[in-house]
């Protein structure tokens, strides 16, 4: 921070240094974009639907031997983004005999389980299904 406070004394000098066409940047195609409007993009991309494993549902997935297609992970976020646009917050997700339970604010599927190897098929602490 320091470094950049020495040798910049504003953010326009910091965009026209990094930002602008004729800089060295490999950022130079966003020259016409301010600053304001860089950050946001960035901040819109790290908040997008991409739908995180939790340690716990990685582990459960590979001691399960359960490997999804492309096509299941995409019904499995289509599953998260209809549990958010209703307003869930702890979802269960099905999505052909498995079941997935997704913290839907951190976009994290928190457990993985095949409905074939669950005698009871009992949820709990949920507050919505999806069924995909």
């Amino acid at each position: 921070m320091n470094k950049i406070s020495n040798q910049f004394s504003s953010i326009e000098q910091i965009t026209d240094r990094y930002l602008k066409k004729d800089g060295r940047s490999s950022v130079s195609n966003n020259a016409e974009l301010s600053f304001g409007e860089i950050l946001k993009q960035k901040q819109a991309v790290n908040e997008s639907s991409v739908l995180k494993f939790s340690k716990h549902a990685s582990q459960r997935l590979q001691s399960r031997n359960i490997e999804l297609s492309n096509e299941q992970k995409e019904r499995l976020e289509t599953g998260a983004e209809k549990a958010e646009a209703k307003g869930m917050r702890e979802s269960l997700v099905i999505v052909d005999s498995y079941s997935f339970i997704v913290n839907v604010p951190s976009k994290t599927v928190v457990t993985a389980m095949d409905q074939n190897e669950s005698e009871e098929n009992i949820y709990t602490n949920i507050d919505g299904a999806v069924i995909m």
